[in-house]
């Protein structure tokens, strides 16, 4: 529960009905050996009442309190620093036009722990100082780094940095974070901003200066403009963690440096040196082809790579999440953006060091092929969207709007 952003709370259930009567008669069949050391002479005690989808008065809620004296509590009441605190959770569904009388279920428990949601609030990317247009919303963010298990004192990596929403996470969890991208603009904080009524970016708008922002600048390594598919990094296994969000071709495009021409003539005379080449499609099969074999070979054994992979829902099948002969897949998890796409987070783990024969393991084994259909996502993305606008054109024509 310290790291948990998913769970509010967590309870030791001791009783759950559908009514207050049913409540009863399952709290007094609970099992009073396990009861009794919270219950005892000399401690303080509170009862909290939650309320889902409904709105309680206070009086209300004393009444619900007062009504559970059956239970046999000999301790004194404190509201304001208790050594043990009790909740009763009464669901009232999720359709917030029609709110029953009565709730559907009704639990009470011992509190336990709360969880993390606050960090969602906090790291709001709202309130970030440096913020672009697929900066990773920030409970996701922690999502991520509790997939990646990312502690104290890890180096962490991610290849598609763009603004570092990612880092800023791992950062929280004492990671030393670092990453690259291809956009020179984004890794230097110069440009268009991404914010309402504001045209140019500020002097200060940065990754690092994110990090100031929650404290965590001791935790930054740098970052720098680098392309993805020819990665600068020497051989050898130097990530912990390996987080990231490639680029899908929606929001922004997926491109790495090189010619689409068959021949490409390098540059003569006293601009050779200085040349930067033109960029080209980086095909989201080769996104992820690339980003597993990096994996490979710079994770520490036992490091975790996780990224998200944009799919298309009715073409989805599970041969369509790439694979590694270095890599254990750990957890594949479904975020909808649509009726017909979705991305799923990918977690996944080195097992072992890579060997010369990884290199042809697509050859005997089709697992390992990459799935070329990814590379059609961003068509059938927009195909779908159209054809949603399609029914909503002809559904006004028939209504005569």
């Amino acid at each position: 529960m310290a790291r948990s952003v998913c769970a509010k709370s967590a309870f030791e259930l001791w009783g759950h009905g559908q009514t207050h009567s049913e409540l009863r008669t399952s709290l007094l069949n609970y099992p009073q050996e396990r009861m009794s050391p919270y219950m005892q002479k000399g401690s303080s005690y509170r009862i909290n009442v939650y309320t889902f989808n409904k709105t309680l008065l206070f009086e209300d809620r004393i009444k619900k309190i007062d009504a559970m004296d059956y239970l046999p509590f000999q301790g004194t009441v404190s509201l304001k620093n208790p050594q043990h605190i009790f909740c009763l959770l009464e669901d009232y569904g999720t359709d917030p036009n029609n709110i029953p009388e009565h709730p559907y279920y009704i639990y009470f428990g011992r509190w336990i722990a709360d969880g993390q949601r606050e960090l969602i609030r906090s790291y709001s990317v709202k309130n970030r100082h440096f913020i672009g247009n697929t900066s990773m919303d920030a409970g996701l963010s922690f999502i991520m780094a509790n997939h990646a298990m990312v502690k104290d004192n890890n180096l962490v990596f991610d290849p598609f940095v763009g603004t570092g929403s990612l880092l800023v996470a791992c950062s929280h969890f004492g990671a030393y974070v670092c990453g690259t991208d291809i956009d020179y603009n984004t890794i230097h904080g110069k440009g268009r901003s991404s914010r309402k009524n504001q045209k140019w970016r500020g002097p200060d708008e940065n990754i690092r200066a994110n990090l100031r922002q929650y404290g965590t600048e001791n935790m930054y390594v740098d970052v720098m403009v680098s392309d993805a598919s020819k990665p600068v990094w020497r051989t050898a296994a130097l990530f912990d963690a390996i987080i990231t969000d490639p680029p899908y071709g929606i929001r922004e495009s997926t491109r790495r440096t090189g010619s689409h021409k068959d021949t490409a003539k390098s540059p003569d005379g006293p601009y050779a040196e200085s040349h930067v080449p033109v960029s080209q499609a980086y095909h989201l099969s080769d996104i992820f082809t690339d980003l597993l074999n990096f994996s490979a070979h710079h994770l520490v054994l036992g490091g975790r790579l996780v990224y998200w992979l944009p799919v298309y829902r009715p073409e989805y099948c599970k041969e369509m999440v790439p694979l590694h002969p270095c890599l254990l897949l750990i957890s594949n998890c479904e975020q909808m953006l649509s009726s017909h796409t979705s991305r799923r987070l990918i977690t996944m783990e080195k097992i072992k060091e890579p060997e010369e024969l990884d290199r042809l393991a697509h050859l005997s084994d089709p697992h390992f092929s990459p799935y070329q259909g990814h590379n059609a996502f961003r068509e059938k993305y927009f195909s779908g969207l159209n054809k949603r606008s399609g029914k909503d054109d002809t559904k006004s024509n028939v209504s005569g709007k």
